[in-house]
């Protein structure tokens, strides 16, 4: 192969447009991924629309990868072998060399290598990634499964297993959309007594479909707080729903040392009493996704536990629409391009 497509955006906020690059070699380090499938993640708007800094354009959005090794550059081929099936995330590699990396906590790396951001992203046939951001896809999960899997899954499954919460404690999932859908899954089969937490009674039957032991409709005359009191208090709501009225509205319904982790990037700051935080000792933090193993490990166990996410699939020429589905909230639940 000596050119492949990729979808990109020559400049902010402007179209999706389809072109031609040629097949570049991979560096030290690194190795060629053919892309079978990337999900369509809200946080690639942050780039096409140049929200972080550093975005330089074109961009090439797309960290939900999925695909195959091609090639392998200087220095890889002892932990790599062509023809592996790799997932590539929001961790997109590593610097090894600032405060967190030499701490071991390479997910908060200063110079975090997100793919569409610090490389092009997987909205393309073909992508070159460091070797260290590269996690095995097992046999039993499709490509179009295990690309959400690297971004909205890992974020999910490792925000739940890195809280507070043990197994027969009550947890509750804030949204139950690209996110929240794979969040329930994952704390029902955790073991944790799992709340799903939407707008509207008629979500019910879905959140029970998905493994929700209760279901509160956020629209309802009792309060979220009060409709999780009545059940106990929660020891953790993982906010997945990107609305900060809707995470705040959950707090006074935690738990004694309650903790409210946010995974949802609400644009507006959130509002918040220190009197109910001091006096209950509950805490509240922000959850980044997770490194190439953390990914491994939310594809393995969704896979133990017959976990996938919703998907739509489109090709790579309707990119455009795939990802004007997503910016609407109409996707159920994921968009994936299938590239090839």
């Amino acid at each position: 192969m000596s050119s492949y497509r990729v979808a990109q955006v020559a400049a902010a906020g402007g179209p999706f447009e389809i072109v031609g690059r040629e097949v570049a070699r991979p560096g030290p380090g690194q190795v060629r991924v053919v892309v079978d499938a990337c999900g369509v993640c809200h946080s690639d708007s942050a780039f096409v629309d140049a929200q972080l800094p550093g975005v330089r354009f074109p961009v090439v959005p797309g960290h939900e990868i999925a695909g195959r090794i091609e090639e392998l550059g200087e220095g890889t081929e002892d932990a790599w072998r062509v023809g592996e099936r790799v997932a590539v995330g929001w961790f997109g590699g590593s610097c090894h060399h600032c405060v967190p990396c030499r701490q071991g906590d390479f997910m908060v790396c200063d110079n975090l290598k997100v793919p569409g951001w610090r490389y092009d992203g997987g909205f393309a046939e073909s992508v070159i990634a460091p070797a260290d951001a590269l996690a095995r896809i097992p046999d039993a999960l499709a490509a179009t499964d295990a690309g959400p899997m690297a971004c909205a899954g890992v974020t999910t499954y490792n925000g739940l297993r890195r809280s507070s919460a043990r197994a027969g404690d009550l947890v509750a999932v804030l949204g139950i959309g690209g996110l929240g859908h794979l969040g329930v899954q994952y704390a029902a089969a955790m073991g944790f007594e799992t709340v799903a937490i939407a707008r509207g009674a008629a979500k019910a039957d879905f959140a029970g479909q998905l493994g929700a032991h209760h279901y509160i409709d956020s629209t309802a005359d009792t309060t979220v707080a009060d409709a999780l009191q009545a059940l106990g208090g929660a020891k953790v709501v993982l906010a997945t729903a990107a609305n900060a009225d809707a995470m705040t509205a959950t707090l006074d319904g935690l738990s004694h040392r309650g903790e409210l982790v946010l995974i949802g990037a609400a644009p507006e700051p959130l509002s918040v009493a220190a009197g109910p935080l001091l006096m209950r000792g509950r805490i509240i933090r922000g959850h980044p996704a997770g490194t190439a193993q953390d990914v491994q490990d939310t594809m393995e166990f969704s896979v133990l536990h017959g976990i996938r996410p919703m998907t739509e699939v489109l090709p790579l020429d309707r990119t455009a629409e795939a990802y004007e589905k997503m910016l609407s909230g109409a996707a159920r639940f994921r968009m994936v391009l299938t590239p090839r």
